[in-house]
């Protein structure tokens, strides 16, 4: 069967372009609404004129039908045109011509009635075309009409009312011009007028959105809903869909009405009519028709009495006049065999229905949500509490449902429900269901685990292990009690610290300096000494024996393919070659001959690493280096660090001779003073600074002690200094 489908396609409703999708088959064309997902279906039987309409950025097709109605669908190209004309020419019949518009912009013309649409011509063209079904009222004056239109809460701008003046004519002789039209509008528009006896009325029927109880008076077009304060007309062509779904404590049955668009109140409007009533409530009616009549208008589907269940004589009847479905309650089943899940959704409580198509839930507000519109669904924590948990619902626009406090019961069943139906589970990862019965728990135990923390808790504990790895703290090592240091309140100097405090402190900061520090400590101290030059990293030395890694399959095409990127992408940087490339090989399907080339370059690489660590590896390259640095390192140790000779004597001297250069080391070290020691040098700034008033013999005698001093300190300063720096003379 040859058929044409498009989409992204709108059709005009109420004076507003709704998108969908555009079947046309050798039989019918459909259009699947995608907002609310209603299908609408036209004959090729019925169609009665086709033509091309040039619309804003795009061309569309106007479908006039035998009985009047006017159907438009906008969003083909022009490369689709031809295409579309052969279709309707070899299946339908049809020859599609192109339906030219007036643009003089005059404003007046002639009003011409075809069906149920009207059309404003100047001359030979039409300038504006008004489907008469989208007009809710019109009303006359002296010499002018105005039209009234149905608003479409879609459309963001919607004509409002039109007013036409029309001249009076000698032609018409008795007629008026202006009631003539009038009756003309009024015979196709969309004006809900009671005329006759109701198929059937339900008296004081509690309706839970809007609330209340009202009288349902069901007619041929319409139903109305009469209350004490608010009355309702609804047009049958309204009502989408129609629900009938059990209550959880199976005394009630919920009667689900879902309309578009839906009836106001004020500023609040009502998608759906939520009806209760209760299972023990019963009544029959009879119907105003005779046994034909009931065959020739319903087939044969209603009987002329009706009796049982208020619910399922008002579902017949409905479903029979609308020639809609009644959606009952799918194929879940909860842990306490009823169909609904109880729970939340922001502050009310509810029950949601898997249904064999979607979800819904009831009653404030109503949701109905498709299995087509969702994108993930997610099974959340409650709240702190494992008696329960959240379910989330994705939309594909983006919009999150969030059903809360559902008993963690029922979660084994619905994620039965949810993988039977083929939705992405969001959360699911790795993991299966067993180990989410598991986190959720089959026990009646308080403390049992929740999946979502005890998965949160598990990434926490990998984050804080590599932060671990990552750094050590080395201020457990530290111990300042080692150091002692004078109290600021004594009277102790500093020459009373002695060296071996100083040498024992030097030796723990040398250990701390060893051991491993964070990175951050580090760079702290890089900027607070910034004179201290950088230690250079030392590079792995690197063998050229060593046999080179193999390429990969996708390095090996891509290397081939390198030059063609180029000239197929002109001015294409080299850093986005490879980018470009990855995406060229997700697209190749074969890879055979590539990953060949790859698995013999493996082999190579295999072969060569064999023989190359039977000839002993990295250590047969690197012995002849090693060798060489290890006599470097050890010549320069003997030219600095020579052992000193063992002292025979008492004395030691000032200067220390060296093997190497004795003669050069001995001058230097004529030239330069011997230095002092830290607590000399801190006593002689204290004598200074206390006898600053002394006269000059005292400080003559004061000198003299010192320099006597002095020379004793240079002899221990010597003892203490490394014997790379010193020795001693024999005698």
């Amino acid at each position: 069967m040859d058929f044409l489908e498009y989409s992204e396609i709108s059709s005009e409703i109420k004076g507003s372009l709704t998108p969908g999708k555009l079947k046309m088959t050798d039989q019918t064309i459909i259009f699947k609404n995608s907002k609310t997902g209603k299908v609408e279906q036209i004959q090729s039987n019925d169609i009665d004129m086709v033509n091309f309409q040039n619309f804003v950025s795009s061309w569309g097709i106007r479908l006039f039908l035998k009985n009047g109605t006017l159907h438009r669908f906008v969003g083909f190209k022009e490369s689709d045109k031809e295409k579309i004309a052969k279709f309707f020419s070899t299946h339908y019949k049809k020859d599609m011509l192109e339906k030219e518009l007036c643009v003089k912009g005059w404003n007046w013309g002639t009003a011409k009635f075809s069906g149920s649409v009207v059309s404003f011509d100047i001359g030979e063209k039409s300038a504006f075309e008004i489907p008469l079904t989208h007009v809710s009222q019109c009303i006359t004056g002296k010499n002018e009409i105005t039209m009234e239109f149905h608003q479409n809460d879609e459309a963001p701008v919607s004509l409002m009312e039109m007013r036409l003046f029309i001249p009076s004519s000698e032609l018409a002789g008795d007629v008026d011009p202006v009631e003539a039209f009038q009756k003309q509008v009024m015979k196709k528009a969309s004006v809900i007028s009671v005329t006759g006896d109701a198929i059937a009325i339900f008296r004081e029927i509690q309706c839970l959105t809007p609330r209340g109880r009202y009288d349902i008076k069901i007619f041929q077009t319409f139903f109305q809903l009469h209350g004490k304060t608010f009355d309702y007309k609804i047009p049958m062509s309204t009502v989408l869909r129609l629900f009938l779904l059990p209550h959880k404590d199976n005394r009630q049955m919920f009667f689900v009405i879902s309309l578009d668009p839906p009836i106001k109140q004020g500023q609040t409007r009502y998608h759906f009519l939520v009806l209760l009533f209760n299972q023990d409530e019963e009544m029959s009616i009879e119907l105003p028709f005779t046994e034909e009549e009931l065959k020739e208008k319903y087939e044969g589907k209603l009987e002329k009495e009706i009796s049982g269940p208020t619910y399922e004589v008002l579902g017949k009847v409905m479903k029979t006049i609308l020639n809609r479905k009644l959606t009952g309650p799918g194929n879940y089943v909860g842990h306490d065999s009823s169909p609904a899940i109880s729970c939340s959704f922001k502050a009310a409580a509810g029950y949601l229905y898997p249904l064999e198509r979607g979800f819904i839930y009831v009653h404030k507000p109503p949701i109905h949500i498709r299995f087509e519109e969702v994108a993930s669904v997610n099974f959340a924590r409650g709240g702190g509490s494992t008696r329960s948990f959240d379910f989330e619902i994705e939309l594909k626009s983006g919009t999150v449902h969030t059903f809360s406090s559902i008993e963690k019961e029922e979660y084994a069943k619905l994620f039965d429900f949810i993988t039977a139906k083929k939705i992405n589970i969001k959360n699911k990862g790795k993991s299966d269901k067993t180990t989410y019965m598991d986190d959720f728990g089959d026990s009646d135990n308080e403390t049992a685990p929740d999946a979502y923390l005890e998965r949160v808790k598990a990434e926490a504990q990998e984050r804080d292990e590599e932060e671990d790895n990552s750094e050590e703290s080395t201020d457990e090592d530290f111990d300042p009690d080692k150091i002692k240091k004078p109290d600021s309140g004594s009277n102790t100097s500093s020459s009373d610290i002695s060296d071996e405090d100083i040498s024992e402190a030097e030796n723990d900061l040398k250990k701390k300096e060893k051991k491993p520090k964070p990175e951050k400590k580090e760079k702290e101290k890089e900027k607070k000494k910034p004179s201290e030059p950088r230690k250079k990293k030392t590079k792995k030395d690197r063998d050229e024996n060593k046999p080179k890694r193999p390429t990969t399959a996708f390095m090996i095409w891509l290397n081939e393919m390198r030059e063609k990127i180029k000239e197929d992408n002109p001015g294409i940087k080299v850093t986005e070659i490879a980018k470009k490339g990855g995406e060229m090989w997700k697209e190749i399907k074969n890879k055979s001959e590539w990953e060949k080339k790859a698995a013999k370059a493996k082999e190579e690489y295999e072969q060569a690493m064999k023989e190359y660590n039977a000839k002993g590896g990295s250590s047969a390259g690197g012995d002849k280096k090693d060798s060489k640095k290890e006599t470097a390192t050890k010549s320069k140790k003997k030219a600095t660090n020579p052992t000193p000779p063992k002292s025979t004597g008492p004395y030691k001297s000032k200067e220390y001779v060296s093997d190497v250069d004795s003669t050069s080391s001995e001058d230097e070290k004529k030239k330069k003073p011997a230095p002092k020691s830290k607590s000399s040098a801190a006593a002689d700034s204290k004598k200074k600074r206390n006898n600053s008033d002394d006269s000059a013999e005292e400080n003559k005698k004061k000198k003299k002690k010192e320099t006597k001093k002095g020379s004793d300190d240079d002899d221990e300063e010597v003892e203490s200094t490394p014997p790379s720096s010193e020795t001693s003379d024999s005698e």
